[in-house]
């Protein structure tokens, strides 16, 4: 959407105007709600793609990118960050959704980014996978900022430590996890009670 007013500052540098690949460059990531993945490549494939698009070989497109070692190094880094090491020559589309999910988060990472935006990251998912999605989230790098957009109320107050909760569009409560938990409005229409 285009912006109507204000400015958006991203670690200090005016991004209001940048195009989605110059924020990207600048340590943005995020995952879709819906996983926005190469089916017909691997895992491994993937990963590659996703980290040479962060580098200047994006434009080395005559050499297959299986010859940059340092790639592949970081690549199989990536995969092993995520959990997906074992399945890195798997074809995307014979994954299962937890997996594909996985997989978009190590895609994210891939970039190094500042700032990671998580949009409904267990979306999908069955309560074991959401398990494993929490615990993956949990071992991210504290230095990454992370902003997360979660209907999972159980799972977003174990990851935040600060919790901004909207119903139809307004904020009800915001503030630490303990606060937000013992919020009468929040716990009458999330948290059943």
């Amino acid at each position: 959407m285009p912006v109507s007013s204000g400015r958006i500052s991203f670690f200090g540098r005016d991004v209001t105007h940048a195009p989605a690949h110059h924020r990207a460059a600048h340590g943005l990531a995020r995952t879709f709600q819906i996983t926005n993945l190469f089916p017909d490549l691997t895992v491994r494939e993937n990963c590659l793609l996703a980290i040479q698009a962060h580098t200047r070989r994006r434009f080395a497109m005559l050499r297959p990118v299986g010859l940059f070692d340092d790639l592949q190094t970081r690549a199989r880094a990536t995969l092993e960050a995520v959990g997906l090491t074992g399945i890195a020559d798997a074809v995307v589309r014979n994954l299962s959704h937890g997996e594909q999910r996985q997989l978009e988060i190590a895609l994210a990472l891939a970039g190094r980014p500042r700032m990671l935006l998580l949009d409904e990251p267990t979306a999908g998912l069955s309560p074991a996978e959401s398990r494993l999605m929490a615990g993956l989230l949990a071992r991210l790098d504290p230095a990454i900022t992370v902003l997360m957009i979660e209907h999972d109320m159980d799972i977003a107050l174990e990851l935040s430590p600060h919790v901004t909760v909207l119903h139809y569009g307004c904020v009800i409560a915001d503030g630490s996890r303990d606060e937000v938990r013992a919020n009468p409005q929040v716990r009458e229409i999330y948290l059943g009670g």
